[in-house]
């Protein structure tokens, strides 16, 4: 159990008159606002020692007393899951992900994710720096976007690919499907991305976001006012391209978290593949490059839209 306790001092004062739940969500954007109220409901927050509720007001020189659960420790198993292998050697591996499948195991997924079958393909050679959930896993894509991930195998490897994540030194380049034609062939979007204020389990173009930015070329404008682009990272932000493309105007196909709640095809969320992965080997120094063709949905969707 953590122990935390907030004085609403001078420093707090714009919190006078705020409810509890949205202070402590405001002060713990790792955590999600229902979890919170969780919290309060099982009397472990106290303000001058008595449990509140979640509308609690904060009072001037209030003392607040938060008690965080230890987090839960989810056991890993191997699963003996088939893995699209493009490139492995000693330190590296390059899989092509399939749509459906998360990245690492988290509360929820524990399950049937791309770390239990490369546990089973990798036994114990996997890199041990970002701990048991996420043996291995130097960068991730979302569940319902396909294509390409490097895997570290030795720590001496993900060192040096946490590296040239850090400053930008890897091509990515993404192929998506987006709403509304283009005016324009080529074009940046250079948007601080953050925390959506509105729904936290959201990110946003927000003032005082990190900093990103994402280069896109219109491949073609498609029937039924869609496109074919494709979408070099500069940076890399969860959710990047596919908050980058709804701030312009252009959600992603199947994206019903940034564009339309409904669309015209059944996709399993955002039509969005990460066909292009190049960088130089951490450890041996050649440049290594790779492409993953368009996942079948993708190409079917492609020729439903081409007419």
């Amino acid at each position: 159990m953590n122990t935390i306790i907030f004085s609403i001092d001078e420093s707090f004062e714009d919190y006078v008159n705020c409810r509890i739940d949205r202070f402590l969500a405001e002060q713990f954007s790792e955590f999600s606002r229902s979890y919170l109220q969780k919290i309060i409901t099982v009397n472990q927050v106290t303000a001058g020692d008595r449990p509140v509720k979640a509308n609690y007001k904060l009072k001037a020189d209030d003392t607040i007393k938060i008690e965080i659960p230890d987090p839960e420790v989810l056991s890993v198993l191997p699963e003996d899951i088939p893995l699209d292998i493009y490139y492995e050697d000693e330190d590296l591996l390059i899989v092509n992900k399939p749509k459906g499948m998360v990245v690492h195991p988290a509360p929820g997924h524990t399950e049937h994710t791309l770390v239990n079958a490369l546990m089973h393909h990798c036994k114990d050679s996997l890199s041990t720096i970002n701990g048991v959930m996420r043996p291995g896993i130097v960068h991730r894509i979302d569940k319902d976007t396909t294509g390409l991930l490097v895997v570290c195998k030795s720590d001496r490897a993900h060192r040096a690919m946490a590296e040239k994540f850090a400053v930008h030194d890897i091509e990515r380049v993404y192929t998506a499907i987006t709403y509304n034609h283009f005016k324009d062939t080529d074009g940046t979007v250079d948007a601080p991305i953050g925390r959506s204020k509105s729904d936290r389990k959201k990110m946003a173009v927000v003032a005082g976001g990190r900093h990103a930015v994402t280069h896109f070329h219109v491949e073609e404008n498609l029937s039924k006012n869609f496109s074919l682009i494709t979408a070099r990272l500069e940076t890399g932000r969860t959710h990047q391209i596919r908050v980058h493309m709804s701030h312009i105007g252009h959600p992603l196909l199947g994206d019903t978290v940034y564009g339309p709640s409904s669309g015209p095809f059944r996709t399993d969320g955002q039509v969005l593949h990460a066909g292009t992965l190049g960088f130089v080997h951490p450890v041996t120094g050649e440049h290594l490059s790779f492409t993953a063709p368009l996942p079948e949905y993708f190409e079917e969707l492609l020729k439903i839209l081409r007419g």
